[in-house]
């Protein structure tokens, strides 16, 4: 009998339906099959949203099992076509998903976790109101008992979670745009689960999950600060937040700051530049930059203007500095994305693979200039 070293699991982490999760997920399957990857969708769940359809064009997608429950069909991921298959990336989309009763196993969680064990890597997504510990607050929060969960312990064991952001304001709008759902489906939304102050609430909910999971995975070490009295000694939390000519930049150093403040960690917020100063930019990228940087320093974050190229030189930083958690900002345009051309933000995540990346993205770019001091 073969023996196959465990598949690694890679989930895609938001608080709501439509933040990107499923897009995001996608946008790296196509990187990986650039690469050479042998890569399938075992199960991808489009929700009549135009733009993540076009996204898993030119993936190959194995084909669902039909299963028949109470006299109607229904369509599940079949796992044992993917096994057959055997890529060595598969894309299973909603992992808290309660797959039709009598099914092999109840949960598509269980599935993923048979094809981890057949060393198989998994991409796939949820949202934080779906984990088992969090039922009870999300359940204060937004009035609804959510029934589908994933145990602590499989986001606990995932090789990698990266968190991708939207503010809810940017949600409301693409649900009102009918991005997210139909136009009937969008009204009763915005009506119950997609008001803003549950959006909000569980947007810093997830932040805050964010910020748990990064505190968990650095562990003591010997001659770090103690985590309790009597306790064993703990590494100094620290972040990082990568800063561009982006304007949403802004926004994504008050994120860090916010959660380092929460997690009592330092803060370093760092540019790339090829002489390791700002004379090679110009004009209004000059100018922006300086602002970003101006903007850091006000809220006691470290800078630092890194001498190098790319995202080779910000992760170096960070794991000589003992960072483990990256803020970063899409990039403004997606064209490039479309075609596979330089995605900054891919070039972190491949590059920084022990570390966390939390992605900021897509709120309206005049937003990132209403700097106000300190807050």
């Amino acid at each position: 009998m073969t023996e196959h070293t465990r598949g690694k699991l890679k989930i895609f982490m938001g608080y709501a339906a439509g933040v990107g999760k499923t897009y995001k997920m996608l946008e790296e399957a196509h990187t990986l099959r650039a690469r050479g990857i042998d890569i399938a969708i075992g199960y991808f769940e489009p929700h009549g949203r135009a733009d993540t359809i076009a996204k898993a064009e030119g993936l190959e997608v194995i084909p669902r099992k039909k299963v028949a429950y109470r006299g109607k069909m229904f369509e599940e991921m079949d796992l044992e076509a993917v096994l057959r298959r055997r890529p060595e990336v598969c894309v299973v989309d909603e992992l808290p998903h309660t797959n039709v009763p009598g099914s092999a196993r109840s949960k598509r969680w269980e599935d993923v976790m048979v094809l981890l064990d057949a060393g198989i890597d998994i991409l796939s997504t949820m949202n934080i109101q779906h984990l088992e510990s969090l039922n009870d607050q999300v359940r204060h929060i937004a009035s609804v008992t959510v029934r589908e969960t994933v145990p602590d312990w499989i986001i606990q064991k995932a090789d990698e979670v990266v968190m991708v952001d939207l503010t809810p304001r940017a949600l409301l709008h693409r649900l009102q745009r009918g991005v997210v759902y139909g136009p009937e489906q969008a009204q009763r939304a915005l009506q119950s689960f997609f008001r803003e102050p549950t959006l909000v609430a569980l947007r810093e909910l997830a932040l805050r999950e964010a910020a748990h999971e990064v505190g968990q995975r650095i562990g003591p070490i010997a001659g770090g600060p103690e985590s309790k009295e009597g306790g064993p000694p703990r590494a100094k939390r620290k972040i990082l937040v990568h800063l561009t000519t982006d304007p949403k930049t802004a926004m994504v150093i008050r994120r860090a700051k916010r959660v380092s403040d929460f997690l009592e960690a330092d803060c370093y917020a760092v540019t790339v530049q090829p002489a390791g100063d700002l004379d090679t930019l110009e004009g209004e990228a000059r100018e922006t930059m300086e602002k970003h940087l101006n903007f850091a320093r006000n809220l006691h974050i470290e800078t630092r203007i890194l001498k190098g190229q790319g995202a080779a030189a910000v992760v170096e930083f960070a794991r000589q500095n003992g960072v483990s958690q990256i803020f970063v900002t899409r990039p403004r345009s997606r064209i490039w994305l479309r075609f596979m051309i330089h995605d900054p933000v891919q070039e972190i995540i491949d590059e920084a693979k022990d570390l966390q990346i939390v992605i900021v993205s897509d709120r309206d770019p005049t937003v990132g200039y209403r700097y106000s001091g300190a807050n």
